[in-house]
Parts: C-alpha cells; structure tokens; sequence
C-alpha cells in the first residue's frame, strides 16, 4: 500500500534496478486548458488546436490536441515514473494514429524493450491509448537511464489561469453587420491617442473625425505610422478649443460618438458639461469600465473609478442605473449590482454602508431600475459565492455581481488597477450620462482594451439609433 507521505515523493529506478518488460503508466484527461498551454509555450497557434469554427470544416469537425501535446505525456512517464529522475532522453520515433479531442483520457505506458549496459541505454516500447482502448500514438523511445538513486518531494506545480478573453470578443462579435459610428475624436494629438482612433477605424467600429491642431495631428500619425488621408481632420488650435469643436460635431449630429485624444479627461468633459453643449441628459455623467476577469464567469462591470471623485446619494443613484443600463446593452437582462463598502452591515460610522442601504431601498421602490441591487457588500462577498456562504449572506447578488458600485472614485480607481495590475483582467472604459457615449482610452490600455471600448460605444450608438422615432 502507497501511503500519503510516498504520493508526495518522486524516485527513480536505476538501470541495474530494471529488467526488460518492466512497465510503467499515467492516465490523464485532456482539457481546453491544456491545449491553451501548449499553444502559449509552443506558440503552434494551429487553427485546427484553437479555432473552433475552422476546426469544423477541417478532416475531424472539431477541435483536436496537438500532437507533441500527447507525445509529451511519454516523456512525463520516462521522467517521473520509469526510469525516472536523471533519466537522459536521447531520441524518439512516433507514429500518430488517432485524434486527441477534448476530454479523452489518454493512459500513456512505456515497457523496457532492451538493455544496452556497455552505456546504460534502455530502449523504451511507448503506446498512448484512449479510454476505448484504442492506440493514438506508439512509437519507441531512447534512453539513458540513471545509475543513481533518487527519491525527492515531488515539486507542487503553480497555478496558471489563461484568459481567451471571451467577453471582449464577444463584443466584438455582436457589432459585426453595424455600420462604422462616426466618432468625433478629441485632440489626438500623440501616438498612443491617434492609433487608438486608426485601430478602432481598421476593426470597422468607428469612422473618425480627427479634431484639433493639424500640424500635431499629421506629426502624430506619422510617429504612429499610421495613415490618416481617408478621415476628415477639422483643425482646432489647442486641445480646450478642440473639446468644443468635436462637442460641436456630436451637437449638430454630424457625429454619434466622442472619443478623447490626448487632452485631460477634465477638459473634454467640462465641454460636455458646458451649458450650450447640447449633450445633457439631467443624469449625471459616470465612468463604467467593462472587465474581462480570468477566473471570473461573466462580464463585470465596475463604476466609478474615473469621473465623480465622492458621489453623493442622488449622484450614486445615476451611476448606478447608467452602469445598468449599459448591462442591458451588452445582454444582460437583469444585472445583480453589489454595492460595495469594507463591511456588509450597515454602519452610521461607516457613510458607504449607509448609502449602500438607501440605493437598496431606491431600487425596490422603483428609482432604480431593470436590476437586482444589494449592498452593503464587501468585495470578497460580492463575487465569490463561498465568501458569501461563509458570512451567512443569503441575496440573489452575493457571489455572482455583474455589477460593482464603488465607494467613490479612489476605491475604484485602486480595485480597476489591481484587478488589472495584479489580476491579469482586461478593463474597457466608457463614460455614460451624456446624450452619446464618450470613448475614455489610457496609454497603458492594450490594443484589445481600446477596441472593447470602442465596441462598446458602438453597440450604444447602434442602439440609440434604433430606438430614434
């Protein structure tokens, strides 16, 4: 019997230990993630290993393992089980007889065939064969094998999460068939701002209005090596009369969207803010980014970390129905907003509990709509359905948010970031309230990010159009 101390243990067995027909074996189930891994260290990016919809019309109508995937399961046998630790791998011959799909169970064996002692070399018969029994590859291995004993704790693997980015792509897809939103971009006066412009043109999201300095604008494409000749530039002397400019072009409805170049957010906003803009709604402006979190199951939506630095309750009421509505835009029907403090009781101390409390009763009284709200809840309790059992929390938001509603905007900024930072997620900004979405882009957003944030827009204006009488 194998006790829980020799589990944990990894040894050899020396070539004088071994005798032809000796045999070894692993079994292991094949996941998605295994496939992701090998393509990531590989880089064999295979549509056949990682396309879905091209694996449907290639020979085997559906996604299949690479081959060295299942070629490596031997050499996990030869180096942990048989010969073992110091076993020297010297050469292989395969032949690969069948696919490996998803969810096979590949039981891999190698049996000594041969021993050649003048150099200590084995020669290894390998068979992988799936859980109908049927060979998938076989082949022969050569070996050197150890003439040492070794018996060590068998190393802990990491953990790894993988990220296909699911719900950007997603986005994506549900704005294919849409005509390009003509967008008014603010000052894109560097690099970073007129790519993010020329990328989102390139997807077909947006057809830009390039507004500001033109000089700074021809000399930023240029360092962006980009090419601009196709987009109508109106030429604004700085970047306070290039907010106004392209504020203009939404008001007079030669553009659907706004886009933010590389002015500061205050000044574009404080244009779309100004009296005469023609853009106010009566609700407050509110900065939504839309996260793609690995681990998480579902599109997150977190507010505000951008715009209003310590909204009060009427304020917070508008943040949250606009990160609701937007909710709704991207297909979820009835979003579970966690309104988020340290604590989940409420506390007079402790304003964000109170206020939390209060937004809870606002949606049952019908000032907040289309949306299950509960608060005060504590990050931990707001996503993570075990933390919530743990504090006896019973609601039909705990656990599974879809949306989070921050304090104010220090606690948003900080959980963005580090959920960015930290947490490996994709963040695509958006700022809402106004009569058109405005396009908040970051120097540190990838290209991914920009283009989300930028569909996101898009499925905004799409959607506003179609409800237009």
């Amino acid at each position: 019997m194998t006790s829980a101390s020799d589990a944990q243990m990894i040894e050899n067995r020396t070539f004088d230990e071994l005798a032809v027909g000796d045999s070894a074996s692993l079994s292991h189930t094949v996941t998605q993630q295994d496939i992701d891994l090998f393509a990531v260290v590989s880089g064999d990016v295979n549509p056949a290993h990682m396309d879905p919809a091209y694996a449907k019309t290639d020979m085997f109508h559906r996604i299949i393992a690479h081959g060295m995937l299942g070629a490596s399961l031997i050499s996990t046998v030869l180096g942990t089980e048989l010969p073992g630790p110091g076993t020297i791998y010297l050469g292989q011959d395969l032949r690969f007889l069948r696919p490996v799909s998803i969810g096979d169970t590949i039981t891999t064996s190698v049996t000594v065939a041969e021993k050649h002692p003048e150099k200590g070399n084995l020669v290894l018969d390998c068979r992988c064969l799936n859980q109908n029994g049927e060979l998938v590859i076989s082949g022969v291995a050569h070996v050197r094998a150890p003439t040492e004993k070794v018996r060590r704790q068998r190393i802990e693997l990491p953990d790894v999460r993988l990220s296909r980015h699911e719900r950007f792509h997603a986005l994506l897809a549900a704005t294919e068939g849409l005509e390009p939103a003509v967008t008014a971009v603010a000052h894109p006066c560097d690099a970073n701002a007129i790519g993010a412009a020329v990328e989102a043109a390139h997807a077909g999201l947006i057809t830009p209005i390039l507004v500001g300095p033109k000089a700074k604008i021809l000399k930023a494409a240029e360092a962006a090596k980009v090419d601009i000749s196709a987009f109508r530039l109106v030429d604004a002397p700085h970047s306070v009369a290039a907010a106004a400019a392209a504020v203009a072009l939404v008001r007079d409805g030669e553009a659907a969207l706004l886009m933010k170049g590389s002015l500061h957010t205050d000044e574009l906003l404080h244009a779309v803010l100004a009296p005469d803009s023609g853009l106010g709604t009566g609700r407050r402006l509110s900065h939504v980014y839309l996260i793609d979190a690995p681990g998480y199951p579902r599109p997150l939506l977190l507010t505000d970390a951008a715009v209003n630095i310590a909204p009060d309750l009427d304020q917070k009421r508008d943040i949250v129905q606009n990160a609701v509505d937007l909710a709704h835009i991207i297909g979820i029907e009835k979003p579970r907003v966690a309104v988020l403090s340290a604590v989940e009781t409420v506390n007079s101390k402790l304003r964000s509990t109170v206020d939390a409390a209060a937004l809870c009763k606002m949606a049952e009284r019908g000032q907040i709509t289309g949306a299950f709200v509960d608060g005060p809840l504590a990050f931990d309790n707001a996503i993570s359905p075990e933390a919530a059992a743990e504090k006896g929390i019973v609601s039909n938001v705990a656990g599974c948010a879809d949306i989070l509603v921050a304090p104010d905007l220090e606690a948003g900024n900080m959980l963005a970031k580090q959920l960015t930072f930290l947490g490996g997620a994709d963040a695509a900004g958006i700022v809402l309230g106004a009569r058109v979405p405005i396009i908040l882009t970051s120097r540190a957003d990838s290209e991914r990010t920009r283009i989300a944030s930028c569909a996101v827009a898009a499925l905004i204006a799409h959607r506003k159009k179609s409800a237009a009488p």
